[in-house]
Parts: C-alpha cells; structure tokens; sequence
C-alpha cells in the first residue's frame, strides 16, 4: 500500500512541475497581459496587452529559450546526484529550487532593478523540474512486473505538466480568481511544500534499484529475479545450462549495486543473458548491442553517437523554436491576429494531450517496428511537420502541423532513448545518453539567435528559418540513416537485410 501512494505523490508533483516551463506559450500570455517587459517598448511603438512590442517579444521568447535548454543540460548533473547520493536528496533539492522560483515571481517587483526575476524565476522552474522527475524513476521498480505502466504513468504526468499554465491562463483571462503572477505563485508553493514533506515521510531514502537494472529489466522483459516474464520463453533455455551459467543474484527491494563497466565487459555472461540479448538483436533488425562492449569514451566518438547528436540537437531546437514562437508565427502565416490567438490556445490544450494519447502508439511502434525503420518514420515525420509549418493562409494545414507536433515531440525523445539503450547499452546510457542531452541543451541557446533573425532580419517572417532548419533535418536525418544502413550491410549481409527490412 506504501508504494501506491508512493507511485500517486510522484505522479501528482510531476503533474504540477516536471515540465511545466513546456506551457510557455499559454504562461506568455499571461506575462504580456501582466505587462512584464513592457517597459522596454518605446511610446512610438505597438505595446498593447494583447501584441507584446518586438524587444518585450523578444525578451520573453529568451527567457524560455534558455530555460528549455538548461532543463536539458540538468540531466547530466541529476543524474550523478541521484546515482550518488539518492531520490530522497534530488526530490529535496528539486522542491528547494521551485520554492526559489516561485519567490522570484512572488517579490518581482520589490527586487532590485538590476535583477531579472522573471529569468531567474522561469530558470529556477526549468532546474526543479528535472530533479523532481528524474528522482522519481526509481519507483517504476516499486512493482518489477509493472514498471512500463508506471514509467509510462510518470512519462505521461510530465507530458502533462504543461497544462498547469493553459488552466492558469484561463482562469486569469476570466478574472473572477484576481490570479496575478504574485497570487498565483504564492498558491504554487503549495507544490515544493508537498514534495518536501513526502520526501521526508513517506518517499524511499534510496532507490530500489539502479536505473540501470531498472531500465534492462523493463526493456528485456524480466522479472525482479533477472528470469523471463513469459514462462514458455523461460522454459525453451536448458534449465541445467542456465543453473551452471547465472551469476548470484540479489532479489527482492534492496538497492543493488552492479559492477564497473570494466568488470561487467570481461565478466562470463550466463545462458538466459545470450539468449535474451540474442533474441534483442533480432527484434531490433540487428542494431541492438552493436556498441555494447565499448567503453562510454569510446562509444561517443563513434558516428553512432555524433550523427544522432545532430539529428537531435536540430530537433529540439525546432521544436522549441516552435513552442516559443508559435502565436508569432502563425500571425505571420495566417495574416490574422485573432486567429493566431485561436491556434495558439489549440496548441496550448494540444500540447499536454499529445503526450499522453501517443504514450500506448509509441510503445506499440517500438515493440512492433525494427529499430532502423523507426528512425525512418521518425525522420519522414519530421519532415512532414516541417513542411506543412512553411503554407501560408492555411488554417487546417497549419492545424495538421500541429497535431503532428504534438505526438511527435514525445515519440522523437522515447526514440533517442530506445535507440541509446540498444546502441550504446545499459552499463553507459546514463553516461552517454546524458551527454546527449546536455549537448542538446547547450545548442538549444541558439533558439534565440534563430528568433532574433525572424524579427529582425526577416521582419517577423518565419519561413527563412524554418527552411533553414528543415534542410538541416533532411540532410542529418539521410546521413544517419545511410551510415546505419551501412553498417547493418556490413554486419548482415544484402540477403539477410533484405529478409529483415
């Protein structure tokens, strides 16, 4: 019973902070309307509360630029925390790290004005998050059977996290609540003060398991004791074979620590392991375990690493770009300020229900679909969403782009993370997909040079850009795929190919 409602806080508070700063174009409306930044827009210039002048644009699309790729950079160093020092500490620095964020919005205007609260604020939001969420991964071992659903239940909560700023966006444009940044944010400590109680009371001081074991049981389909879930899988393995073969094993709820890399490349691997892994590679057209005995500095300066890298790094700049800067765009595109507006309270709802509706479809693509031909529909639909952003006076398809978005911007992160736990392997995903992030994180910044062109080279006309960021997709995507095509030449064999593809 403690583990539900273990399960049931975490889902709760990520609901409310894992990846609210996501809500940012439905919170933009709110800040303009607040009037912060205004003070930058001259008197000759449009400052009205309904259109942000083109400084105060510009200064709030920065503050989710930077805030959308530090909550990225966060992975790396959260995930040391938590490995180091447990869930217990990372929930507790988290919760301490909102409550900062929601007094820089609370006392804005009593700060200095050299200080910046509303970046600093949005900033401290973005770092919280991360450690909420991530701590909170553990408890997918609570029940070992159950670990997708819980992973999913999770994953689904922060999709969903963005819909806390659509509902307070709502609720201050009706007026009856007098929900002002101070009111609100004073509500919002509620959230961190939750966390730390539940931290300090009923939350578990260390993990249950590594996310290492945690994420090879749930992706190798085994049970807590390291044995197959399905029985006649289990049963095809020569029981006498396996008995002589299995390394001791620890069971139960005790935290279990796995050996160095080192020692776990050299190490005799048993029956069941080969078998699985065996049964893996076929699953996923061949790529999986490719990089698996590699080191992780190895593994990184492989193409199977660097080339995703930048496939990635130009998707979440794309897609970021678009989350800051749709009411923009759309005006553009449309020619119409209202319905602009219209499209961006769409996107608003759209955005956290596309998380949580694609959930069962991704598992399904993943479970279904060779790895290769994955990143083939991945790749074609990000093309596709590219596309249909760049047609003028369109509501519908521009409306179509949207709802591509929606399911795709979590399907392409489930993607990276299936593809770096089968490519690189578990005893270095924390190292290298972590990195990957970071990166991705880092080159996100450039979202504000890319914004700063729209408005000021091109004169608010967003199509230069995306073309730019299309061709950059199209031409990484037909790089990374070619070379894994390759590869799996190379390591198959054209017949064999051909049979899996």
């Amino acid at each position: 019973m403690l583990r539900v409602i273990q399960i049931f806080c975490a889902t709760l508070w990520c609901l409310c902070s894992a990846g609210i700063i996501f809500g940012f174009a439905a919170f933009k409306v709110v800040l303009i309307e607040e009037g912060v930044y205004s003070e930058y827009c001259s008197a000759s210039q449009n400052n009205s509360f309904q259109e942000p002048c083109i400084e105060q644009d510009l200064r709030l699309n920065f503050m989710f630029a930077v805030s959308a790729g530090i909550t990225n950079v966060m992975a790396f160093p959260v995930g040391y925390i938590l490995d180091n020092y447990g869930p217990r500490v990372c929930g507790i620095i988290g919760s301490l790290f909102l409550t900062l964020a929601s007094s820089m919005f609370i006392w804005a205007s009593s700060l200095p004005l050299f200080f910046d609260p509303y970046l600093a604020g949005y900033i401290l939001l973005a770092i919280g998050g991360p450690f909420v969420f991530i701590s909170s991964f553990q408890l997918a071992n609570s029940f070992p059977t159950k670990s997708g659903s819980i992973l999913a239940l999770l994953t689904g909560a922060f999709d969903s996290s963005s819909a806390l700023f659509v509902l307070y966006r709502i609720c201050y444009q009706k007026g009856s609540l007098n929900l002002s940044l101070h009111n609100f944010f004073s509500l919002y400590l509620l959230v961190p003060t939750f966390i730390l109680l539940c931290q300090l009371t009923i939350m578990p001081h260390s993990s249950y398991k590594t996310r290492a074991n945690m994420a090879k049981l749930s992706i190798e389909g085994l049970n807590e004791n390291g044995e197959l879930a399905r029985e006649n899988d289990a049963t095809s393995i020569s029981e006498e074979n396996e008995t002589q073969a299995l390394l001791p094993q620890e069971t139960g709820d005790e935290f279990i620590q796995h050996s160095s890399s080192e020692n776990h490349l050299h190490r005799r691997k048993s029956v069941l392991e080969v078998y699985i892994e065996g049964q893996l590679e076929e699953k996923s057209g061949g790529v999986f375990g490719i990089l698996h005995n590699l080191e992780a500095k190895d593994q990184i300066k492989s193409p199977w690493f660097y080339l995703m890298l930048v496939f990635s790094v130009i998707s979440m700049l794309r897609i970021n770009y678009f989350i800051a800067t749709i009411r923009s765009q759309e005006e553009y595109l449309l020619g119409n300020i209202d319905l602009a507006l219209e499209m961006n309270h769409i996107f608003d709802i759209l955005l956290p229900l596309g998380g949580v509706i694609s959930i069962p479809f991704i598992g399904m693509i993943l479970d279904k679909m060779k790895t290769f031909n994955v990143l083939v529909l991945m790749s074609v639909t990000s093309v596709i969403i590219s596309l249909l952003g760049l047609i003028p006076n369109s509501f519908s398809l521009n409306l179509m782009g949207i709802l591509l978005l929606v399911v795709y911007r979590p399907f392409y992160y489930t993607v990276v993370s299936d593809y770096s736990s089968k490519i690189f392997g578990f005893d270095t995903f924390g190292t290298v997909y972590g990195l990957l992030i970071c990166i991705c994180g880092f080159c996100n910044f450039g979202q504000n040079w890319l914004d700063k062109c729209t408005h000021i080279v091109f004169n608010m006309n967003p199509i230069p850009v995306n073309l730019l960021l299309l061709f950059a997709s199209i031409l990484s995507a037909c790089i990374l795929l070619k070379y894994i095509h390759v590869q799996l030449m190379r390591k198959q064999g054209p017949q064999q190919f051909c049979e899996n593809y």
